[in-house]
């Protein structure tokens, strides 16, 4: 259900970038731009793309074409069909956004688009690196930091699943029990400490952001897992992804009101934590 929450609302981020840029009139005097813009906006995405290979290829340097014709391939991409047709769709987009980059380095529509389709054929650390360049080019957006969290969260759920799946299931849990903890920790630490400290910034700068607020529930508990022999730290933990999970429903409630969500006492500050050395 998370992963396909995520697909949903990346999809939503790069199409709302794409159609504030289809939604313009075309004003290079190209007519395969004009036509493979009413193309897309009616859907027929392979019109669509013919017309703005046309576009690019009689001016190489028409950059609203290659960003069309880049998010004409994506559309046609599907998130988690991994076919070699399918992901040449993504590989054609992500051709496109770098070749823009290549003559406008700061657009940011390139950079979110190679992040996100990275992301959806699990290139997670070159999403990541496509994600942090987007931080960089633009510090007041909060999404791209929700999404570097996010893909340090499955980074770090995927290497506790295969650790669990190695464990005898009669072991006692919690996992902080457990010699093969240790090894988790070294796994998981740096990018546990990387997704709280995104998600941090990204609630900094939404306060209402909920989406983030929950996975800086999950983020805790991976944290959690990773306090070895430690049943203290593990017990706050714990104790602060519950806090993080009352503060997501307040701010799910309260959506709809203009005023920002109140922190629980003493939780924003904890954000800043690391895992003990």
């Amino acid at each position: 259900m998370r992963s396909l929450r995520l697909a949903a609302f990346l999809s939503g981020v790069l199409c709302s970038s794409v159609f504030s840029v289809a939604g313009r009139q075309a004003t290079s005097g190209s007519p395969d731009l004009d036509l493979g813009v009413q193309a897309y906006k009616n859907a027929r995405y392979e019109e669509a793309i013919q017309h703005f290979k046309q576009a690019v290829d009689l001016d190489p340097t028409l950059l609203n074409a290659r960003l069309y014709l880049a998010t004409a391939y994506a559309q046609q991409y599907i998130p988690g069909a991994d076919t070699p047709d399918n992901n040449k769709f993504a590989e054609q987009a992500i051709d496109q956004y770098k070749a823009v980059l290549e003559r406008d380095p700061k657009n940011t529509n390139s950079v979110k688009g190679i992040a996100y389709l990275d992301l959806q054929m699990k290139h997670f650390d070159k999403a990541k690196e496509f994600y942090r360049k987007a931080t960089e080019l633009d510090p007041n957006d909060p999404e791209p930091y929700y999404s570097v969290a996010v893909i340090d969260w499955t980074q770090t759920y995927q290497s506790r699943m295969e650790l669990r799946a190695k464990l005898d299931p009669k072991q006692l849990q919690p996992l902080i029990r457990s010699a093969e903890c240790w090894l988790l920790r070294d796994a998981n630490r740096l990018l546990v400490d990387d997704g709280i400290e995104m998600l941090k910034k990204a609630i900094e700068l939404r306060r209402d952001y909920d989406d983030a607020m929950a996975y800086t529930n999950l983020m805790y508990r991976e944290r959690a897992d990773i306090q070895c022999g430690d049943a203290k730290s593990y017990a706050a933990d714990l104790k602060i992804a519950d806090d993080w999970v009352d503060l997501t429903i307040t701010a799910k409630k309260r959506k709809s009101e203009n005023p920002p969500v109140p922190f629980p006492t003493g939780v924003l500050t904890l954000l800043t934590s690391t895992v003990k050395p």
